[in-house]
C-alpha cells in the first residue's frame, strides 16, 4: 500500500512538473476580477456619454478614451498581479511558454485593433463592439493552448457574445460590458478558487 501511495504521489509530481514545463500557469486569478471591474466602470462612462452627447466635443473619442483606459488598467493590474504569482510559485514569467502564450494572444488582438480602426474610419462604428469581442474571443481561443483551460471556455463565451452583438448591434455596449465585465470577474473568481487560493493557504 505504502508502495502505492509513493507511486501515485511520484506520478502526480512529475505530471505537476510537465504541466509548468509546457504551460503559463502565471495567470491571476484577481487580475482578471479587476479586469472586469474596470470594463464594467467602462461601459457605465459609455453609457453616460452616450446618453448626454452634447456635453463632448467628440463623443466618439471620448468612448474610446474611456477604451484605451480600461485596455491599460487591465494590462498593468495583470502584468503586476501575475509577476507576484509567478515568484510565488517560484516561475518565471518570461519564458518559452509565456513567449508562445503572449504571441498567440496578441497577434489576433492586433488585427483585431487594425480591423476595429478600419471600422472607426469607414463609419461602421455599429460594428465595433462585436468585432472586440470575436477576436479578442479567438484570441483567447488561440492561446488557451499555453495556459489554463478556462481560458478556452472564456473564450468561447466572447465569441458567442460577439456574434450576439452582431445581430444586435444597438445591445453591443451592453454585450461588451457583460463580456469584458460579467465574464472575466466570472472567470477570474474561478482561476482563483481553483488555482491562486490552493497555493496561498
Amino acid at each position: 500500500m505504502q508502495s502505492n501511495r509513493n507511486y501515485s504521489q511520484d506520478l502526480a509530481t512529475i505530471r505537476a512538473a510537465m504541466e509548468r514545463s509546457v504551460k503559463f500557469l502565471s495567470l491571476s486569478g484577481l487580475s482578471g476580477v479587476m479586469a472586469g471591474i474596470y470594463a464594467l466602470s467602462g461601459t457605465a462612462l459609455a453609457f453616460f456619454v452616450l446618453r448626454n452627447p452634447q456635453a463632448y466635443p467628440n463623443p466618439t473619442l471620448a468612448i474610446i478614451v474611456v477604451a484605451v483606459a480600461v485596455l491599460m488598467l487591465s494590462l498593468t493590474t495583470g502584468f503586476i498581479l501575475s509577476l507576484k504569482k509567478a515568484r510565488r510559485l517560484g516561475l518565471s514569467i518570461w519564458n518559452q511558454t509565456s513567449r508562445e502564450f503572449l504571441s498567440s494572444l496578441f497577434i489576433p488582438l492586433a488585427a483585431g485593433g487594425l480591423f476595429i480602426i478600419i471600422l472607426l474610419l469607414g463609419g461602421y462604428a455599429r460594428l465595433v463592439a462585436s468585432s472586440c469581442l470575436l477576436f479578442y474571443g479567438m484570441a483567447l481561443l488561440n492561446a488557451s493552448f499555453f495556459t489554463v483551460r478556462e481560458i478556452k471556455y472564456l473564450g468561447i463565451s466572447e465569441i458567442i457574445l460577439g456574434l450576439l452583438a452582431a445581430l444586435l448591434p444597438e445591445q453591443g455596449l451592453w454585450l461588451w460590458g457583460a463580456g469584458f465585465g460579467l465574464l472575466h470577474i466570472i472567470y477570474g473568481a474561478m482561476v482563483f478558487f481553483r488555482y491562486d487560493r490552493e497555493k496561498s493557504v
